[in-house]
């Protein structure tokens, strides 16, 4: 559809009072021509490779936000998963890939660079083995690389083996990250379901459907739809608000239309997808938690707060695909804990527990985000936590992920802050009834009886 100027005139005060912007402009690239068997071959091309295909990104989104004065919070680069490119390499550690690709990202001053990642939700290659043991290194050594790794899908059921090594991994970039509060683990995700197209860090990849150079932009937004709920009185029924949801996600997914639109076109790159995702920020205002609070629950983890989500997920959804053909990604609320205001003031009165935010997961965008949780929590029980968010993904056919920082040293009640985007977390106390077994069954999760859709 045309964009048309009164649009652009209806999100003015979208803008300048309830905290508008475009998340993020991503573009992806496809790096599978930088294969080589030297590593040091392999990390020149993957540098030239992305210096060369975004060189005019920054330049050319800061622009277009000069020219729309619509804000973009954040350029970033996304590519081939890196596993896949690393399969001639002898070379065992690969933190020099990521050191690559960091470099890339500061030479064309994108935020970040995501695709360190792996996908073995069916089985683990020689080259994602080597990947997943070099993530704590290679995280602690970058400052903009991102790491996701699949370990789980509808299709394949889940590698338990692939569970078991991330677990271990979790807990040894926290180490390597020990002194930056366990920073390293911000940058680190575990999916089930990941998609190819998510513009969003710290998961998103150039994946195999794609074409060359893709340009992925994600809209955000909770200030808004918080703004407008505030203003319907209480006595509305539940349609009403849909509709005043689905109405807001519209107007904000053609904002993004109109940006994904131009950035593609000026850089000569296929336009992608628009992910609307309800991404919050430490911002006042800026927060899903208090949208959840304004469709009627008392505070966020409270009774009725799956419910409002799930309500919430669903008409962001609705709306943004009646605004462009193009929505993907991930697309509805997400829910991290560290990066909204709303979220943290639930944990510490208590009414948020990690347990509540595990059934949310079931109708949220992804999974538990951006959690912190005590430095002395065992393996099993990080297992655990993977294991069922896994579960609740493969069996619900969506996507899932687990991004949870261990604060080594530190217990349930203390904070661990990251600053700007990623805000600060409150640590979470755990069940710690996990066992010794579960985690050390292994093998594989058969895929579910929905996989058997043909």
């Amino acid at each position: 559809m045309e964009i048309t100027p009164q649009e652009i005139v209806e999100t003015l005060s979208m803008i300048t009072q309830q905290n508008l912007d475009i998340r993020t402009v991503t573009m992806g690239i496809n790096v599978r021509s930088c294969t080589d068997a030297s590593i040091d071959a392999l990390c020149r091309k993957l540098y030239d490779r992305l210096t060369r295909t975004a060189e005019n990104l920054v330049e050319t989104v800061d622009h277009l936000e000069r020219e729309y004065g619509i804000p973009i919070a954040n350029k970033r680069i996304s590519i081939t998963p890196a596993a896949e490119i690393c399969a001639a390499l002898d070379a065992h550690d690969l933190t020099p890939v990521a050191q690559a690709m960091d470099n890339a990202g500061k030479e064309v001053g994108v935020d970040f660079v995501g695709g360190f990642s792996a996908l073995v939700q069916k089985g683990i290659t020689e080259a994602d083995a080597k990947l997943i043991a070099s993530i704590p290194s290679a995280l602690a050594q970058t400052d903009r690389v991102c790491s996701s790794v699949n370990v789980a899908s509808t299709r394949a059921g889940i590698n338990m083996d692939a569970v078991s090594m991330m677990s271990r991994t979790i807990l040894d970039t926290a180490e390597a990250t020990r002194d930056r509060d366990c920073i390293g683990c911000a940058k680190l995700v575990v999916f089930a379901n990941s998609v190819e197209d998510n513009p969003f860090m710290a998961g998103a990849m150039h994946g195999s459907g794609e074409g060359d150079v893709v340009i992925n932009v994600g809209v955000s937004g909770p200030g808004v739809v918080r703004s407008v709920l505030e203003s319907i009185d209480e006595s509305a029924d539940l349609t009403t608000i849909a509709e005043a949801i689905k109405s807001t996600a519209f107007k904000i997914t053609r904002c993004g239309e109109l940006i994904a639109q131009q950035a593609s076109k000026r850089l000569n790159a296929q336009m992608g997808i628009l992910d609307l995702s309800l991404a919050p920020t430490p911002a006042d205002g800026d927060s899903v938690a208090q949208i959840l609070e304004a469709i009627g629950v008392g505070q966020v983890g409270g009774p009725g707060t799956t419910c409002a989500l799930a309500l919430l997920n669903d008409a962001v959804k609705k709306g943004g695909v009646m605004a462009s053909s193009s929505v993907g990604g991930l697309s509805g609320a997400f829910i991290p804990v560290s990066e909204d205001a709303g979220m943290i003031a639930a944990v510490e009165s208590g009414a948020l527990s990690l347990e509540k935010l595990e059934a949310m997961t079931s109708v949220c965008s992804v999974g538990l985000d951006m959690i912190a949780i005590p430095g002395d929590v065992d393996v099993e029980t990080i297992f655990g936590i993977i294991a069922d968010e896994m579960a609740i993904g493969v069996i619900n056919s969506k996507t899932t992920a687990v991004r949870v920082i261990p604060a080594l040293g530190k217990g349930a009640g203390e904070t661990l802050a990251f600053g700007g985007l990623l805000g600060s977390a409150p640590i979470m106390e755990v069940n710690r009834f996990a066992g010794k077994v579960l985690a050390n069954r292994k093998g594989r999760f058969p895929a579910p009886l929905n996989s058997l859709k043909n």
